[in-house]
């Protein structure tokens, strides 16, 4: 009877343990097939927009003046007066130095005198052809004289006013090459002259870029010596001829100088707009992933990771240009994108990226 009733106890028991067994295995499949869709991998993601970019070339050069000149006089002698000081500035016209005219004065009073003397022939000459009493020769001789006399006497009166040297245009006193007293010739350097306002920015840029140069683009830039500041300028010069051996060509910038800051032979870093696109897609830099020579980015679409190749433009910090491949509005992974699949469930959370604002781009 004990036996029996033990018996009955194991199989009891063993039914409960097969009934607990089978309700595990219900519970795994719940779990492993009716639990929803599976959950997505969390990713940062940022949204294509669109902004301004202006695309720059960047160059080095230095600061020209736009007229530079060293004064040299049209007369010899010597130098008896000197009214300006260097580095005064001075308008068109105003007399700098004076040579000694006292020579050239006496010969013009000595030539005036020979042209009154032949105009007064010649008005001789003119009664006695009227009353026949001279011949047509005599009247030819005499005109052509009193021209002679009115030519030499003009001459000289050039030269006279020539023994004042005036500035050819207005603009700064360099530096001075000679001294009251000194003996000048016409191969002698008096002084150097230059413009102050407007100033010319001139620097090299790569023969790559040829067809994308023309005047009026828009230049900034920024000068060695003046910390902190930005200058800008449009082009008004492009050198038809590349220079050798580094294949550049020359371009040059006007500048506005009123405040005098912007000195000839000063280094500047100067930043060329080549071209403006105000409706360009910009991404974070971090979006984009380099692969066997190409470029692509991961797409959100749909809960779902897209790898799609783009096509880049233009580079800033922080930043970068996207014309194929992209469209604004439509959000790219810049976090968590090293385990992305295509079509893998993504759970994005946007972020905002800081930095420099996209423009401008420099190449």
């Amino acid at each position: 009877m004990n036996t029996m009733r033990g018996a009955w106890w194991v199989v009891v028991v063993g039914a409960v343990v097969a009934i607990g067994g089978c309700k595990k295995g219900k519970a795994g499949g719940a779990a492993g097939f009716g639990g929803g869709a599976p959950m997505g991998m969390p990713v940062e993601v940022a949204v294509a927009r669109t902004d301004t970019v202006r695309d720059e070339i960047a160059a080095t050069g230095q600061i020209e003046a736009v007229q530079s000149i060293d004064l040299r006089p049209e007369v010899d002698g010597r130098i008896v007066e000197i009214p300006v000081r260097e580095g005064q500035e001075v308008d068109q016209g105003t007399p700098l130095f004076k040579v000694d005219d006292a020579q050239l004065k006496a010969q013009v009073a000595q030539l005036e005198a020979q042209r009154d003397l032949a105009q007064q022939a010649l008005a001789r000459a003119k009664e006695l052809a009227q009353q026949n009493a001279s011949s047509a020769a005599d009247l030819e001789k005499a005109e052509a004289e009193a021209r002679s006399a009115q030519a030499q006497y003009d001459l000289q009166r050039i030269r006279l006013d020539r023994t004042t040297v005036r500035a050819p245009f207005a603009g700064a006193v360099g530096q001075r090459y000679v001294s009251l007293g000194d003996y000048v010739t016409s191969s002698t350097k008096l002084v150097s002259l230059h413009t102050v306002n407007p100033q010319r920015a001139a620097f090299q840029v790569p023969e790559r870029f040829a067809r994308d140069l023309k005047p009026g683009q828009n230049v900034s830039f920024r000068v060695a010596a003046i910390a902190g500041r930005d200058f800008t300028g449009q082009v008004d010069f492009v050198d038809p001829v590349v220079q050798l051996p580094g294949r550049t060509i020359l371009v040059k910038a006007r500048v506005s100088n009123p405040a005098r800051l912007l000195q000839p032979g000063m280094f500047i870093e100067a930043h060329l707009v080549i071209a403006v696109r105000p409706k360009a897609i910009v991404l974070p830099e971090e979006a984009v992933v380099p692969a066997e020579g190409a470029n692509a980015v991961w797409v959100v679409v749909a809960g779902k990771a897209d790898r799609r190749p783009v096509e880049l433009g233009v580079r800033t910090p922080g930043f970068v240009e996207v014309t194929k491949g992209v469209n604004a509005g439509e959000q790219v992974v810049v976090g968590g994108l090293e385990l992305l699949a295509p079509g893998a469930p993504v759970m994005p959370r946007v972020v905002e990226r800081t930095g420099k604002q996209p423009a401008p781009a420099t190449r």
